[in-house]
């Protein structure tokens, strides 16, 4: 109780700590709610509005980043500390930058492995990332995905290590120099057309579940008979997790 009680002070103190050296970057047209933003609670909601889990972990908040050449290694250092789940060009992501399409976006996370138990896994949410992405877990790969606009999600639970993990994503998005799905996001925005929208817009959780569990579940109400018929697809993982000791 006493060694519980010791690290939420120390949690609150660190989350204090990075609350006072981000802010969101100037020149921008604000909003009343602007001011309430703050990287101890940003999006603190479950984010999807089906499945409600109550064992979840939010992944919002300062992560380190980098903008580097498109074709270069994961950097060694970082430029700075980035406010997830906001887009690099926005002004409360804290960095406010463009990057070109001959870029690539780096993010870097440590998070703690939750406990598990044996029969569980744990699943690694992105609400969205714009355009191309890649994910690592302590430097192996989890997985990639392509599109700007929905959801995916990797099974983590053979890349983890006891203590701290280390999570990684590579983005690349070229706008309008590709022909991808963008609206009207372009790289030198005037008129009706708007600014860029690259990286982490979305956010990002872990959540532990079950080896048997639900994966989507679509509702389709009939009024007239008053039923609601539902389809539930269930997904079975190979195997059961294993950790180090």
């Amino acid at each position: 109780m006493k060694t519980n009680l010791i690290l939420s002070i120390l949690l609150v103190w660190v989350g204090g700590c990075q609350s006072a050296h981000w802010a969101p970057a100037p020149g921008s047209l604000q909003t009343p709610w602007t001011s309430g933003v703050s990287p101890n609670r940003v999006w603190p909601e479950y984010p999807r509005p089906q499945m409600v889990r109550d064992t979840w972990i939010n992944l919002n908040g300062l992560w380190d980043y980098a903008i580097v050449e498109k074709d270069a290694n994961q950097p060694a250092s970082w430029g700075g500390q980035i406010l997830v789940p906001f887009a690099v060009e926005s002004a409360l992501s804290g960095v406010k930058k463009a990057v070109s399409p001959d870029q690539r976006l780096w993010y870097r996370r440590i998070f703690s492995r939750p406990r598990l138990k044996p029969d569980q896994r744990l699943l690694l949410h992105f609400g969205a990332v714009d355009w191309q992405c890649q994910i690592w877990v302590n430097d192996r790969k989890a997985g990639e995905h392509t599109g700007g606009y929905d959801p995916f999600t990797f099974d983590i639970t053979e890349l983890l290590k006891a203590g701290n993990n280390t999570l990684i994503v590579a983005v690349w998005d070229p706008t309008d120099t590709g022909y991808q799905p963008r609206g009207k996001q372009v790289l030198k925005p005037e008129g009706i057309m708007y600014t860029a929208v690259t990286g982490i817009w979305q956010t990002v959780w872990l959540e532990p579940v079950h080896r048997a569990h639900f994966d989507s579940l679509k509702l389709t109400p009939n009024y007239d008979g008053f039923i609601l018929p539902y389809h539930a697809a269930l997904e079975l993982a190979e195997q059961d997790a294993t950790f180090d000791p």
